[in-house]
């Protein structure tokens, strides 16, 4: 899963690179995130949603999520509302545009305004230069939120997830990435319907999976055997029984954070 997006060095004169680290951590995650194409999502109530290039389609748990960090052993994430607030003022900036849906269609349509201009191939921005003198533009790990188009072709009708579905896919893949950076891009859509099917048929809450998502995805073990939702979903039990364990010899040291597995 590689590409590029272009980087420009104005950014370091420009508001957000005084702003607590926070802030650059989420703008940059949301310009790797948006779609590098059109494409359409299901939504709950069955209609489609368009997503447009430049556009992303998230919740603020999952971007809360996606940009936590470890610090020493121990993982963290920013609260849900320090990315609100962050959000609220990227759109002040300028910089996006924000769609939480109305009704029964709750979601957060991110759009990053100007878009097409920032990552046009003829305009300026920072590259790095061969030997000979010719350009090549930086590339970094990105995800183009896009379908295999011939896994477009082949699938005839969409499988049944829910957007968080998707998220969690992409969550268990990011975290798989963590540990190793040259693990192959899954079928995303795979992933998703296997993260369904924990919800609906096995009952765990999604705070449940992305609990013991993380938790597989940091143990030395572990992370070198989930390495699909499918191996998560078979081993779900057995992973619960470590945490306790784990948590029993513990205690002092691990703090919960409003979830607990005894339950």
């Amino acid at each position: 899963m590689t590409g590029f997006i272009k980087d420009y060095r104005q950014e370091l004169e420009s508001d957000i690179w005084l702003m607590p680290p926070m802030y650059h951590r989420v703008w940059q995650w949301l310009k790797y995130q948006v779609n590098h194409r059109d494409n359409e999502i299901p939504m709950r109530d069955g209609s489609k949603l368009n997503i447009k290039r430049g556009q992303h389609l998230t919740s603020v748990r999952n971007i809360a999520q996606s940009v936590g960090y470890y610090e020493g052993a121990k993982w963290k994430e920013p609260n849900p509302k320090t990315i609100s607030a962050i959000l609220v003022w990227l759109e002040k900036q300028g910089m996006i545009s924000l769609d939480r849906g109305q009704g029964n269609r709750q979601y957060t349509l991110i759009t990053l305004l100007n878009w097409d201009l920032y990552q046009d191939r003829n305009s300026q921005g920072n590259s790095k230069y061969t030997a000979d003198g010719e350009g090549r533009e930086h590339l970094v790990d990105i995800n183009k939120n896009e379908k295999n188009v011939k896994n477009e072709k082949k699938n005839t009708s969409r499988l049944k997830y829910e957007i968080s579905d998707m998220e969690n896919a992409k969550l268990l893949f990011q975290l798989m990435l963590e540990n190793n950076e040259n693990c192959k891009e899954p079928n995303l859509e795979s992933w998703a319907n296997e993260m369904r099917l924990m919800r609906e048929r096995d009952k765990r809450t999604e705070e449940q999976i992305q609990y013991v998502m993380k938790w597989s995805q940091r143990d030395p073990f572990w992370k070198t055997n989930i390495l699909s939702p499918s191996k998560l979903r078979k081993q779900f039990d057995q992973l619960i029984m470590r945490i306790k364990e784990e948590r029993e010899k513990r205690k002092k040291e691990i703090k919960q954070e409003g979830f607990d597995l005894s339950e």
